[in-house]
């Protein structure tokens, strides 16, 4: 075999033991939860050793970090789309809708949103993953306020709108949809109801007074008028 050959036979050897490895550590902390689970649980589930699991990853907290940047989260799919919209309001409803959808249809984003919600503590050496998702919801935030600026260049949201607090509204909705998502029991079709969910939303933005600008109290909420004497 020539020297080409053996070093591209060992690249993909070392890509499919990785992926072995992260395939193995996303069941076991869905099975387990992440604080329970050691890196000798994911080596005998991925059929490696120890040393195998530290020449890719330097604690689990990276292997942790790895295995779900495999799967974007929710917001980082708003952060990772390119240029401008024609019909802004429309493609921010189309994202978020996409969101619902993936976290219910999905097996794998299920299982790892399911685990980064619900079965990660995020102490010790998961610190780092704490970092990661605040980041993300950092940038996701940011690339929902742009397309509520851009939907009101256009005329499609009211021009005295907040966007700094309806793109935290709109975080806030998507962010809780995705959690009661994953606790719904499966009597609930819960995909079958993401398109009226984020039509409520859009009409929300379009005509919730709480949403708007101009004069604002303390936390940015209207400030009370001074009772008449």
């Amino acid at each position: 075999m020539r020297a080409g050959n053996m070093a591209r036979r060992t690249k993909e050897e070392a890509r499919e033991t990785r992926n072995r490895i992260l395939d193995a550590a996303e069941q076991v902390f869905h099975d387990k939860g992440v604080s329970r689970t050691s890196l000798a649980d994911i080596a005998a589930a991925a059929g490696v050793t120890r040393g195998a699991i530290y020449w890719h990853f330097a604690n689990k907290g990276e292997l942790f970090t790895a295995m779900f940047d495999r799967v974007l989260l929710p917001l980082d799919e708003l952060a990772e789309e390119r240029g401008q919209p024609v019909d802004p309001l429309r493609g921010l409803a189309d994202k978020l809708k996409w969101c619902l959808r993936a976290v219910t249809t999905d097996p794998r984003r299920r299982r790892v949103f399911d685990i980064l919600f619900l079965k990660c503590e995020f102490v010790d050496e998961m610190g780092p993953v704490k970092a990661r998702h605040q980041t993300s919801m950092e940038e996701g935030i940011g690339k929902i306020g742009t397309d509520l600026r851009l939907a009101i260049e256009v005329g499609q949201l009211p021009a005295d709108l907040d966007t700094q607090r309806a793109a935290l509204f709109v975080h806030a909705f998507i962010g809780g949809c995705l959690r009661d998502a994953l606790m719904m029991p499966p009597s609930i079709d819960y995909a079958a109801q993401a398109d009226a969910f984020v039509e409520a939303c859009i009409e929300t933005l379009r005509t919730a007074t709480a949403l708007r600008g101009g004069k604002r109290g303390e936390h940015g909420l209207q400030a009370p008028a001074e009772p008449a004497h």
